[in-house]
């Protein structure tokens, strides 16, 4: 893997969730704002994390990006998860 291509990974994923929340906000302007700014936050400190761990190695770098790529798909998942829980509240 490519560090230059998986930073442009890290770039497109947390941003495709972060238009997710955002869209959300703009169909529901009235309903919990406040939790998915929220979760907005988390997700721009989950970026800052990885682009900062992916800009310093630590030990074998093929299993180190291997393990932050699993890292970055499994904070995803849990705040889809979170935003899924919210929008669920709507319905």
């Amino acid at each position: 893997m490519n560090l230059r291509v998986f930073k442009k990974d890290i770039e497109y994923f947390v941003a495709e969730f972060i238009d997710d929340c955002a869209l959300f906000v703009a169909l529901n302007p009235h309903k919990d704002a406040d939790e998915i700014a929220q979760i907005i936050d988390e997700a721009v400190e989950l970026y800052n994390d990885l682009k900062h761990r992916a800009n310093h190695p630590e030990g074998k770098k093929r299993a180190y990006y291997n393990g932050l790529t699993k890292e970055m798909f499994e904070k995803l998942d849990e705040l889809c998860e979170k935003l899924s829980a919210v929008v669920s509240k709507q319905a």
